[in-house]
């Protein structure tokens, strides 16, 4: 089958207060792409009055939603899939990561094989806090195993260059991207999880040279201009790949401070 992933840093679900129309701009994407997987960071709010904004999504969007709370900020991380994947189990760390972790595992239909779903977010506050929870990663990428990571890991990749106006960045934004050369960017992170097996499916096929932040209508905030939003696979998950891209349009503008992802898989 042909599989079609999408993570998205939604910027706090989508709603500025009572406003949302960026989330309504996010729906209405996501109504349009119909990934069979949808990865979502900064599911803000998604657990109040009972999981109403959870269930929102699930009946708007047509997929079936896992939430997993980060207890100490608030930005929960969330799993949608769509038919015909169906769930055998879910998991939810939030515990050994500053925001949290959502880990879904599902059947493939027609296949003996199980797909596992991570959807991450690590911590914006520096790099030896990223290593540290990248190495809670590296464990899940068995090479035999179909497993995928994404999200946001607030890290560049040691195939990109130099982020876009990092020296311009205010010290305090610097500050939390800085290598310990304490002058340029560090790429540990990401260097690490390729150390452990994961493949960076943006680079396998070549769309690495596309930034994911800063959206345009967010531009002069914290950010220089850089990937950090990543699609990770397994060695035999990888293997699979068909598609990647960045999705820039004045929708996704918009929408959010990052640019969603979106890849497919024949598996």
């Amino acid at each position: 089958m042909k599989l079609t992933v999408l993570t998205y840093n939604t910027l706090f679900g989508g709603r500025d207060g009572s406003d949302d129309r960026r989330a309504q701009a996010q729906i209405g994407l996501i109504e349009q792409l119909k990934p069979d997987v949808f990865l979502m960071q900064e599911a803000k709010g998604f657990d109040a009055n009972g999981g109403a904004l959870l269930y929102d999504w699930e009946t708007r969007i047509g997929m079936r939603g896992f939430l997993a709370i980060a207890p100490r900020t608030g930005q929960n991380l969330a799993v949608f899939i769509r038919e015909p994947l169906r769930p055998v189990a879910f998991e939810a760390d939030g515990a050994n990561f500053h925001h949290a972790l959502a880990t879904v595992k599902v059947t493939l239909p027609g296949s003996s094989r199980t797909l596992t779903l991570i959807s991450a977010h690590l911590c914006p506050n520096g790099p030896p806090v990223r290593r540290r929870e990248a190495a809670y990663l590296a464990v899940h990428a068995a090479p035999d195993n179909f497993t995928l990571l994404t999200g946001d890991f607030n890290s560049a990749s040691p195939h990109d260059p130099e982020p876009e106006g990092f020296d311009a960045l205010p010290a305090q934004h610097r500050a939390r991207y800085l290598a310990e050369d304490l002058q340029t960017a560090d790429r540990s992170v990401l260097a690490h999880l390729e150390a452990a097996g994961w493949v960076d499916i943006g680079h396998a096929l070549g769309g690495s040279n596309v930034a994911t932040v800063p959206a345009t209508d967010f531009t002069g905030t914290e950010f220089a201009t850089m990937r950090c939003d990543y699609i990770l696979a397994s060695k035999a998950l990888a293997a699979h790949a068909a598609s990647y891209e960045v999705i820039r349009s004045p929708v996704t503008d918009m929408a959010s401070d990052h640019y969603p992802v979106l890849a497919t898989f024949e598996v």
